[in-house]
């Protein structure tokens, strides 16, 4: 049987043009689906007036994740426990399909090859018991000149769902003779703090291997079909190069004139969900709301906080600086089509049954009062509610 929700605040690919028929079969949304159609006979059929429908997000960077491995410098969580309470936040949150952005670093600890090994291997572990469609985002540092082989080999068994280029060794670099900064790196790593610094002092030697890793990297990922992005752009030239190795994806440019420069070439560009909920980066770096308005953003991510992304559209709403659909495609079909996700995103005949409902009664604070994911309702939060999802 085929179940359908009827409601008049569902959110088309035109918009939101009134009552329709959102027709749930076999985890995917079935023809009679869209605006002015009613259910037929022999459907089961749940009103759900009152309810924003929403396609689901997709979050294509998020690592708030790493609080539930290590909550403190030092302590740690196992694996498999960190990943179904991510899981929980993730669908509470209204995010139905996460790439999880997983550090592989020539640092040792949290973000070390062996953490990265650990966590792949945990996530299959775990596959077909989690409520989000859970993918890796590799952000492979770029002076772990030490795992291009072992990367290689995880995109070629179809561990890795997006490879990002990172390189944050020169911050580092910078940071090894400040004794404040160098211990926060080194209590990450697990290392005492002249340890770390050597270790830095000897990594920044092997900067001239550095273009061809990434070279031979981006030629793997496009043999398996697996997109990539560039971590923290700051210049017009570096993304450039990225978009000469096939790299169609920027993530948080560090200035509008590289995010300009993403968008002449026909790139999508990443920035923070929680820099649109704050109103204002956290670390001095671009305004993504002032990027979003003068069209320079085209996706919204978690990045550390899983709220975000769905908060972020409903204050841009609330602002005046996008309409609501305009808004949530930043979180849901944006996202998707840029990391080459054609099956969601979107309610319309064909698309997965990735569906949300949402009680915006205070605009300011909407809940999400239902998750579905592939036609599953995977999240169902307190009164008031629609009873019936319980059966989906």
């Amino acid at each position: 049987m085929r179940t359908v929700l009827q409601g008049d605040r569902v959110l088309w690919p035109e918009g939101f043009v009134g009552e329709g028929s959102v027709v749930i079969e076999d985890g995917v949304l079935a023809p009679g689906t869209g605006p002015g159609v009613a259910a037929a006979p022999g459907d089961r059929t749940i009103r759900v007036d009152g309810f924003l429908v929403l396609p689901g997000i997709v979050d294509v960077h998020g690592d708030a994740f790493e609080r539930q491995i290590m909550p403190r410098p030092g302590v740690a969580i196992r694996l498999d426990l960190a990943l179904a309470e991510t899981d929980r936040q993730l669908v509470a949150n209204g995010i139905t399909t996460a790439f999880h952005g997983v550090t592989n670093s020539w640092e040792p600890g949290l973000r070390s090859r062996e953490a990265f090994a650990s966590f792949a291997e945990a996530l299959a572990a775990l596959d077909g018991t989690l409520a989000c469609d859970t993918r890796l985002h590799l952000r492979f540092e770029t002076f772990n000149l030490d795992a291009v082989a072992e990367v290689e080999d995880a995109l070629e068994r179809g561990q890795i769902g997006v490879l990002a280029f990172n390189n944050h060794l020169p911050e580092i670099h910078a940071a090894r003779t400040d004794p404040g900064k160098l211990q926060k790196y080194a209590e990450r790593s697990g290392l005492a703090p002249e340890e770390f610094r050597l270790l830095v002092e000897q990594v920044h030697t092997r900067s001239e291997a550095v273009p061809a890793a990434v070279e031979r990297l981006a030629r793997a990922a496009a043999a398996q079909g697996v997109c990539t992005m560039s971590h923290d752009d700051d210049s017009p030239a570096l993304r450039h190069y990225y978009h000469g190795l096939g790299c169609r994806i920027a993530e948080f440019p560090e200035n509008a004139e590289t995010a300009e420069a993403a968008r002449a070439l026909g790139d999508a560009v990443v920035m923070g969900a929680p820099n649109v909920l704050r109103g204002g980066s956290h670390n001095g770096a671009v305004c993504a709301t002032s990027m979003i308005e003068a069209g320079l953003c085209t996706v919204l991510a978690s990045d550390y906080y899983y709220p975000a992304p769905l908060h972020a559209a409903f204050r841009l709403a609330r602002e005046g600086k996008a309409s609501l659909a305009e808004a949530w495609r930043l979180v849901s079909a944006n996202p998707a089509r840029a990391v080459g996700l054609t099956d969601r995103g979107e309610i319309a005949a064909g698309q997965r049954a990735d569906l949300l409902l949402v009680d915006d009664r205070r605009p300011d604070l909407p809940r999400v009062a239902a998750t579905i994911v592939a036609g599953r309702t995977v999240h169902l939060a307190g009164s008031p509610t629609c009873p019936a999802l319980t059966g989906l």
